[in-house]
């Protein structure tokens, strides 16, 4: 609380901010609130999607002075341009005044990294010159080159920006090429052997009397500065805020994260597991501890224990620790003493499921913990009984073995034995908390329950703020809906005489029927005219085209062998028993995952049908590891599938809740919104009607929490039967009853991809999100308040669902939020609901404008003030006016412009 109290104290979310990150595995969500984003390019995988959300406020460090001895780069230049060294960086200085040189900068240190998808530029150490210029005439030469060298970037990349560190003398020269000019060591720097040390005064009013030529030309200035004590870096960046810089105050290294004049708060928790057998998609960490986390607003980051512990020094980036090891850590010493490192940093630890290997006696002393056996069956009474305990099912009264005793912490559950002792498997403690045993879950007939809520016990033990939630699951307050159809059995016979081929049925009974988006994949194999079934393959295709040629429907992939364990990919291929075995097929990822796409685009489509096919549906046991996840990233494709949403009436249970998605290396897999049909018939051996059950799990995720969109998710062979047939009408004719946003699976998938990259930064009643590119929707929970819209920007409306309340954001991809009373009279009109995409927003004096795009007839209502008058254009079919509620409902358009006037 000290730490957000101080940030509050300066922080301004209107301000401009600035990082200077130079380490890997950057955090999007700490970094990208901040107007410059300066790094490293070679440490930046520019294939994943927060690079690509951010990109526009990236800047690439380039060193134009001198180059790294240790770099490889250094190894290709020409011995003649090295004019000095500075030992300090363990650098050579280097001849701006060369052209070969300076030809060099844009051929190996520039054009790769614009290749890469750099848009922006920082460049270093410009005043190096000063190593070797000596003479006026020498100094002259290398400001004029340098000058000449800015110059041309600008002229070769007109729309680049360009940040350069210093570069005083030569600012009338160039400073209309840059964007800003950034600064060392103004109050906190570091002296000749890179110790830190305080900036004398002297040097201090030399920088004055050079930044006032670069005031004069409205620059942005940089000021960074140097520290190590968070507490100093608050203060340092206040006062050089208050002189009107962009402050920056980080380690010297610039591998933390330091501050600046706002800052993103921590979203990231760092989840340590170790389970050496199996996959971490199967671990409980990520089954029953991911969702959670998302709903609060928090991340999950797994790490695998069998690499070895992450170094303390790298954890200040997350907000706190779960510690939830499926099987015991045969190193204790080494896991205790690594959690005193993360104490020392003031990081909150959480327990679930065991304390990491089999504490006894004082082994657990430092937490303030003594674990004793109970060799008798003692009858025992529950004693302390937290409200947040037997939360799905109450707590066991079954013998446990492990006495469990904590003195210095608040019991969430306590036993008492007649013996005096207590069992204490549920506690919060001064550094975080834990649920063991009797406090974690019961398992009933294979049925994973909680006993203590998962949502009460992370914000309470990790000390979690509450704050608002960007929220894949709604959008302009309806909630999301899409379907998606996965390949297998296209060509499967029909039991009946409703068709000939499962995707006669599809198209006919569903497509045609139910005029909603469907997304819709094929596997290529099994269509193809060199598959599977060669000789039905002219009446599948025809079937398929068909499909594709529907205006409400989106091609897909649903890979080309459908591969069954994606893990058993090695060395790029895969043996046949793991796939499909199409005649002369050679594996490839590139076959199974962009050429499939190409096919469905040249040969199953028309050219001007939109969309186009950019989406796999991962196949077989959905788990693609990052071999798979990265082609897609770099080759731009959307992914979808996996996780194991299957809650319903007869099995209620969180455990049965998917999260959003699982993050693999540095990409994200999303997840299938709820399961196929295939789970909910017992993997098609019946009941084949099993699939109207997953009514179930779309209103159990709806209510008390909304935490999944509706995902009507089936396979093409539910068409052969007349029982899974029906069952597919059961679950639309419910669906389209709804109130929902439909769109298709290519637009829902974007949505998960920003909400794990999303920067939030707080400053008393002020929220400001930046990265909200596709995900459209902020998230308050038990809100009964309203927002100042005057003082916000880019809040299209805002609407209330159960204890929800849905904040819809225009087209721009920041939001800037003010809080205000619940009593607040709205003097302004805004948007309550839409089932259509909000493509323009436009906000002028007292007039707003609204555009909407839908793939359904519109359904648009808006708050309209007394005095304000609302036009909507075209006419709409219905209008409702009640109060302050302006509805208008559509029975074809698909797409409408709303106006409001104020006086």
């Amino acid at each position: 609380m000290l730490v957000l109290s101080l940030g509050s104290l300066f922080a301004s979310l209107t301000d401009k901010s600035a990082i200077l990150y130079y380490g890997r595995d950057i955090s999007y969500p700490l970094v990208g609130i901040h107007d410059y984003i300066i790094v490293q390019p070679k440490n930046i995988n520019t294939y994943r999607h927060g690079f690509d959300l951010y990109k526009k406020n990236i800047y690439a460090y380039v060193s134009i002075g001198e180059l790294d001895q240790n770099t490889t780069l250094h190894d290709d230049i020409d011995a003649s341009w090295i004019r000095a060294c500075n030992k300090a960086w363990n650098s050579d200085v280097l001849d701006i005044t060369d052209k070969e040189y300076r030809k060099f900068i844009f051929s190996r240190q520039i054009e790769p990294q614009i290749k890469r998808g750099f848009q922006n530029f920082f460049f270093d150490t410009l005043d190096s010159y000063h190593f070797y210029a000596k003479t006026p005439e020498e100094i002259q030469k290398a400001k004029k080159a340098l000058a000449d060298f800015i110059k041309e970037f600008h002229k070769r990349y007109p729309k680049a920006k360009l940040v350069i560190n210093r570069g005083f003398d030569i600012i009338d020269d160039v400073h209309d090429s840059i964007s800003a000019v950034l600064f060392e060591s103004y109050y906190q720097g570091l002296d000749g052997n890179l110790s830190y040390q305080k900036v004398s005064d002297e040097n201090r009013k030399w920088l004055d009397a050079k930044l006032e030529k670069v005031k004069n030309y409205n620059l942005d200035i940089i000021a960074v500065d140097y520290a190590t004590d968070e507490t100093k870096a608050k203060q340092t960046a206040q006062k050089l805020r208050a002189k009107g810089f962009i402050p920056y105050v980080a380690d010297k290294h610039l591998l933390s994260y330091g501050m600046s004049s706002k800052n993103a708060l921590k979203r990231e928790i760092l989840t340590l597991v170790y389970a050496p057998k199996i996959d971490i998609i199967a671990t409980e960490a990520h089954e029953y501890g991911a969702m959670p986390l998302e709903y609060l607003g928090y991340i999950q980051r797994l790490y695998r224990l069998e690499k070895g512990f992450p170094d303390p020094k790298t954890l200040s980036r997350y907000r706190g620790v779960v510690i939830w090891l499926r099987d015991f850590y045969p190193y204790p010493k080494k896991l205790l003493q690594w959690i005193e490192h993360v104490k020392k940093r003031g990081i909150k630890i959480a327990f679930i499921g065991n304390f990491g290997f089999h504490a006894i006696g004082d082994s657990l002393k430092s937490l303030g913990i003594h674990i004793r056996q109970n060799e008798k069956m003692l009858k025992r009474s529950i004693i302390v009984e937290d409200p947040i305990v037997g939360y799905e099912i109450m707590p066991s009264m079954e013998f446990n073995p492990d006495i469990i005793e904590c003195k210095e912490c608040r019991p969430l559950l306590r036993y008492l034995y007649p013996n005096g002792l207590t069992h204490t498997p549920a506690a919060i403690t001064s550094w975080g908390g834990y649920i063991v045993n009797e406090g974690y879950m019961a398992q009933i007939d294979g049925e994973n329950l909680w006993v203590t809520n998962p949502f009460g016990f992370f914000k309470e033990a990790l000390r979690l703020k509450k704050i608002p939630v960007a929220d894949p699951t709604t959008e302009n307050g309806k909630r999301l809906m899409f379907t998606h159809i996965d390949g297998d059995g296209i060509m499967n016979r029909i039991e009946g005489k409703f068709g000939k081929y499962s995707g006669d049925a599809i198209l006919n009974h569903i497509l045609k029927k139910y005029p909603i988006p469907h997304s819709v994949s094929i596997i290529g194999a099994e269509v193809d005219p060199h598959g599977l079934y060669p000789k039905i393959s002219p009446e599948l295709i025809k079937i398929v085209k068909a499909m594709f040629a529907l205006p409400n429907v989106e091609p897909a992939s649903h890979t080309y062998t459908h591969p069954f364990f994606w893990g058993k990919i090695k060395n790029g291929d895969l043996d046949p028993k793991y796939r499909l075995n199409p005649p002369g097929y050679k594996f490839s990822l590139k076959r199974e995952l962009q050429t499939t796409l190409e096919n469905i685009n040249t040969k199953y489509i028309k050219p001007d049908k939109q969309p186009k096919a950019r989406t796999i549906y991962w196949s077989g046991d959905c788990a693609p590891r990052e071999n798979a996840l990265e082609f897609i990233y770099k080759h731009h494709i959307l992914a979808i599938n996996g996780g194991d949403t299957t809650i319903q009436n007869s099995a209620p249970w969180l455990s049965r809740i998917a999260p959003f998605g699982l993050r693999r290396g540095a990409y994200y897999q999303v997840y299938a919104g709820a399961q196929n049909e295939n789970v909910f018939t017992n993997d098609w051996l019946g009941p084949f009607w099993g699939y109207k059950r997953v009514v179930q799990t779309f209103t159990l995720t709806n209510s008390p929490r909304r935490l999944k969109p509706i995902d009507i998710y089936y396979h093409h062979y539910s068409g052969s039967k007349q029982a899974s047939l029906e069952a597919l009408k059961y679950v639309f004719d419910w669906a389209i009853k709804q109130d929902t946003m439909p769109l298709f699976a290519s637009e829902y998938i974007p949505k998960v991809m920003d909400m794990y990259q999303v920067s939030v930064a707080h400053e008393a009643d002020k929220w400001l999100f930046a990265g909200l590119h596709d995900l459209k929707t902020v998230r308050f929970e038990d809100y009964n308040g309203s927002f100042d819209l005057n003082a916000s920007n880019n809040i299209a409306g805002f609407s209330r669902f159960e204890k929800h309340t849905y904040v819809s954001t225009g087209p721009k991809e920041k939001l800037l939020l003010k809080m205000a009373p619940s009593q607040t009279v709205q003097t302004q009109p805004y948007m309550l609901e839409s089932n259509g995409k909000l493509v323009k927003f436009k906000e002028k004096d007292k007039t707003k404008e609204y555009r909407f795009k839908a793939h359904v007839p519109l359904h648009i209502s808006f708050y309209l003030p007394k005095e304000c008058r609302i036009t909507i254009q075209p006419n709409p079919s219905k209008k409702k006016t009640k109060r302050h509620k302006a509805e208008f409902l559509f029975k074809k358009a698909k797409e409408a412009t709303v106006t409001t006037r104020c006086p």
